[in-house]
């Protein structure tokens, strides 16, 4: 073979072997140009091999939880989220009830007779209101009662069983046990984090 044409059957080759790694380069992008668009439409969380952290509610914190949580409807219980986890925790007591009922008594402390703090609806009836010297009393006396007089005394154990004798809306139970779950549901984004691994 002439040195023309062996030139040329090595610049041949050459070009073959470029246009084969192009190629190559070509698909390995496409795959992960679609595999980002299906992270996009799946969700991030979905898409990526995941761990999950030995994180505990009391790790996140209680208080923080529900701060944010009442943050969202604007509550001015917000800032006494700490009062609410430290009764309910003095008194037994499930820590998202008392808000819960503040929930379905007043939309959180927004609805309340004037100058009461009383968000609980408790001690209300008629032209009778309970006022409180501040929210952080309230919360106090309301857990305490709860656990002493609704739950000690007249034997009741559940949130059912505490509404037959607190509200005269028989719904009452079912809409606290709503706000229950839904705070519930929103502590499980602190208490179910996830860390993403990279490659």
């Amino acid at each position: 073979m002439c040195p023309k044409h062996l030139r040329e059957d090595f610049f041949m080759k050459r070009r073959l072997i470029l246009l084969l790694a192009v190629i190559f380069f070509i698909a390995i992008s496409t795959q992960k140009a679609f595999a980002y668009v299906k992270t996009a439409d799946v969700s991030a969380l979905e898409a990526v091999p995941l761990v999950k952290t030995p994180f505990t509610l009391e790790q996140t914190s209680r208080a923080a939880i529900l701060r944010s949580y009442l943050k969202q409807y604007h509550s001015p219980l917000a800032d006494h989220a700490d009062s609410f986890i430290k009764e309910a925790d003095a008194n037994h007591l499930d820590w998202k009830m008392v808000a819960a009922i503040a929930g379905v008594e007043s939309y959180f402390g927004q609805m309340i007779p004037p100058d009461s703090y009383n968000a609980w609806g408790y001690n209300v009836y008629g032209n009778n209101v309970r006022r409180f010297t501040s929210w952080d009393n309230g919360i106090a006396v309301v857990s305490y009662d709860l656990r002493h007089i609704y739950m000690n005394q007249r034997g009741a154990t559940t949130i059912y069983q505490i509404g037959a004798t607190y509200a005269a809306d028989p719904a009452w139970a079912s809409k606290v046990q709503h706000f229950m779950d839904a705070i519930d549901q929103y502590s499980k984004r602190f208490t179910e984090p996830t860390l993403s691994i990279s490659f």
